[in-house]
């Protein structure tokens, strides 16, 4: 009941956290160094209970999904749509295979996701700040069919970064849309959507690679911090799409860069 106490929390971690743009791998990381749960899959669980935030956002969007599947054969907007979350989910997908391996076993550390959120937090306040972005952001709706091609490749490539623990795959697609010119709004929205490839594609990638070493209790475990995950992430979702439209993300960039100092602080304590 311990263990399985520990995975609860574990999903609500990744449920607040993964559509915020402060690293949800980032604090599971931290996380499960603190409540050390007995989890043999170290690295994949904290991948693949994001498949719970994928499935929160279909449940979130379903109304507007299924609009899609039925009009698909028919609505260009739909099919560009579709064609730029694809495009937008390939960079990181292709990177991501080939790097596995290597982040799994140098970068899921504290220290990595402490520099991460650090260095995360002040280019989110940066790019809040700078006098590039001119346009009136309440001026303007989150509307998906303004994505270019071009654009959705951009923040693909923006997202490659998010393998990095700590970068947040929220924070690099919303940074990367906000830099090719969407409004904080449409960046936000774009990075719901490109999660169900991006993160979806991820998690049954990563299980597939990881089923020599699944153990019969790790599939309980997976399972609820999944559905926890997924529970809390549609909250998450709602609450996040009323702050973008009335603030900025100048707060998670300060939120991160504290973070990432109290990390420090505790791994030279040697807490983590």
């Amino acid at each position: 009941m311990i263990e399985l106490l520990k995975v609860i929390i574990l999903g609500i971690v990744e449920g607040i956290t993964e559509f915020l743009p402060i690293s949800s791998t980032g604090h599971l990381i931290v996380a499960v160094a603190l409540l050390k749960p007995e989890i043999s899959l170290e690295g994949t669980f904290e991948i693949f209970i994001q498949l719970g935030a994928v499935v929160a956002v279909v449940v979130y969007y379903w109304r507007d999904l299924w609009r899609q599947v039925t009009t698909v054969h028919r609505d260009p907007s739909v099919q560009r749509l579709w064609l730029c979350l694809i495009i937008g989910a390939i960079p990181a997908g292709l990177v991501g295979l080939a790097v596995r391996s290597f982040v799994k076993a140098n970068l899921f550390n504290p220290l990595t996701v402490a520099i991460a959120l650090i260095v995360g937090g002040i280019i989110l306040i940066w790019v809040e700040r700078s006098s590039f972005r001119k346009h009136d952001e309440s001026a303007e709706s989150a509307d998906l069919s303004a994505v270019t091609l071009r654009q959705a490749l951009l923040i693909g490539v923006a997202q490659i970064t998010a393998l990095i623990p700590g970068v947040s795959r929220a924070a690099a697609s919303i940074i990367g849309g906000m830099f090719v010119g969407l409004n904080r709004q449409t960046a936000t929205r774009f990075s719901f959507y490109l999660a169900i490839p991006t993160l979806g594609g991820a998690t049954i990638a990563d299980l597939l690679l990881s089923l020599d070493e699944l153990q019969g209790s790790d599939l309980i475990y997976l399972a609820v911090g999944a559905i926890v995950s997924g529970i809390v992430a549609w909250f998450a979702i709602g609450w996040l799409l009323r702050y973008v439209a009335g603030h900025t993300f100048v707060q998670f960039g300060i939120y991160r860069i504290i973070a990432g100092i109290v990390i420090l602080v505790l791994a030279a304590l040697a807490i983590l």
